[in-house]
């Protein structure tokens, strides 16, 4: 009999940490200073559009989505490789999953707490996911270090 999960889950993608118990108000720290450094990795990169959500209370699938529009495919593509290296710089961590990539109209990041969407305005304007999670706690968004490309 294999084993239902065969090694498919990359190491890098779990924070390393001191303390094997770590307290709820830890881990949402974690979350929250997670969503502000892909927010400002994002607004370094000219994306648009950047709202930041707080999804933990109206869902289970994460503590954070981090929306944002991308101008072009090439854009999206340097947004989310942005992303992927100032949070692997800053706070030791891989997504868990990439999807959409190769195709360049939407990325997603799924780092577990925070899933980000990078999207074309086509589909984001389609898909509205802003709507879908309208219940959902709406933060402000941290400033960027240069103070160039600010979130809207």
């Amino acid at each position: 009999m294999t084993d239902y999960f065969q090694g498919n889950f990359p190491l890098q993608s779990v924070p390393l940490t001191k303390s094997a118990v770590i307290s709820h108000g830890q881990t949402e720290e974690a979350s929250e200073k997670l969503a502000a450094t892909i927010a400002v990795a994002a607004s370094d990169r000219k994306a648009g559009e950047i709202l930041l959500l707080k999804v933990a209370e109206v869902s289970y699938l994460a503590d954070y989505f981090v929306m944002m529009t991308g101008y072009s495919k090439v854009q999206v593509r340097a947004i989310a490789q942005a992303i992927e290296g100032k949070v692997e710089t800053e706070l030791q961590r891989r997504p868990l999953r990439t999807e959409g990539k190769v195709e360049g109209s939407w990325v997603l990041q799924d780092y577990g707490d925070v899933i980000v969407h990078i999207m074309m305005p086509k589909e984001r304007e389609f898909y509205n996911l802003e709507a879908f999670w309208i219940h959902a706690e709406r933060i402000p968004l941290p400033e960027s270090d240069e103070g160039e490309g600010k979130p809207t």
